[in-house]
């Protein structure tokens, strides 16, 4: 399993984007997704005064980061968490207030390399696909018990999958004959479905499919969606985020979480609007910027990456 081969996306520009917030010695930043602890030992690197604070709810990623770490000593501490349980781990910690916090939304490049966890449609695996496999269900487990209808959603909503119905149909029809365990019966079903038309188009077939399964599995817009705002409010004021997502849907939640921020809550009409009402967050990107030409020839991976910044530039009144 080596390391050297993951790079992680869009780094110079995270770093860029957290720089202001993370000179004065002290300041801490959380890495929200330590994954292989790349993003983390660059900030450690970049800002040797900084101090990380590093969750992930993957107990595989957080030994093999610990590892990579180790030469920080106590500059970084590792934490077995979701990334919506941040604020009760900076309660633990003793920290009301940090002054960075990077989200990488992407699936550890650990996780798609691993065969056995069955992320991933190029290679034959069991069906799992959680990030932490000490709880919840797998993907197989979705696939042989959801009702139709709710797979049919799952599809739709976190694999934006037009031919979900197909799919399902198939599946349904599978599954009675015998449940569904590994990964390949699985990538051999959506491309018999499948239309021809719709085989021509954006790369693998399965894509979409194993994207909404893994999201349902780990439940992660529901996650983010309670992450994304507790981040913000851990911030101090000229605290920076950045958040890399890698599909619409988690994009469009960071957007609508940093555009209420930087938004007036005034009623419309009034001549001075009060402190009350002024926007909380400056917004540091235009929409999401997008990795460069040549990073995505270095990095397949990046090419999906969306990136959005923020500053806290008042305390929220409530």
């Amino acid at each position: 399993m080596s390391q050297s081969r993951h790079v992680p996306v869009m780094l110079q520009r995270c770093l860029d984007l957290l720089a202001p917030a993370l000179q004065e010695p002290g300041a801490v930043v959380v890495d929200c997704t330590l994954g292989l602890g790349g993003h983390s030992e660059a900030l450690l690197t970049r800002f040797p005064e900084a101090r990380l604070v590093a969750l992930d709810r993957d107990k595989e990623a957080l030994r093999l980061s610990g590892d990579r770490l180790a030469p920080f000593g106590d500059r970084a501490t590792l934490v077995h968490a979701v990334y919506d349980e941040l604020p009760a781990v900076l309660d633990r910690l003793g920290l009301p207030r940090v002054q960075g916090v990077l989200f990488d939304l992407g699936v550890s490049s650990m996780q798609l390399d691993e065969a056995d966890r069955g992320f991933a449609y190029a290679q034959d695996a069991p069906l799992d696909m959680r990030m932490d496999q000490t709880t919840g269900i797998s993907a197989a487990e979705v696939l042989n018990t959801y009702p139709p209808g709710e797979l049919v959603r799952v599809l739709r909503a976190y694999g934006e999958e037009k031919q979900a119905k197909r799919i399902v149909s198939a599946v349904v029809r599978e599954r009675d004959k015998e449940p569904f365990t590994n990964s390949a019966r699985l990538v051999a079903l959506i491309r018999d479905a499948l239309p021809q038309a719709a085989k021509r188009t954006g790369g693998n077939p399965a894509k979409r499919t194993f994207q909404a399964l893994r999201i349902e599995v780990n439940g992660e817009l529901a996650v983010l969606e309670r992450a994304i705002p507790a981040a913000v409010a851990s911030i101090g004021i000229g605290g920076r985020i950045a958040v890399l997502s890698y599909h619409s849907l988690e994009d469009r939640l960071v957007k609508q979480v940093f555009a209420a921020g930087a938004a007036t809550t005034a009623p419309p009409g009034l001549p001075v609007v009060p402190e009350r009402y002024q926007p909380r967050l400056k917004l540091l990107t235009r929409g999401a910027e997008l990795p460069t030409e040549e990073e995505v020839a270095e990095n397949r991976r990046a090419a999906p990456a969306r990136l959005r910044g923020a500053e806290r530039i008042r305390e929220a009144i409530e």
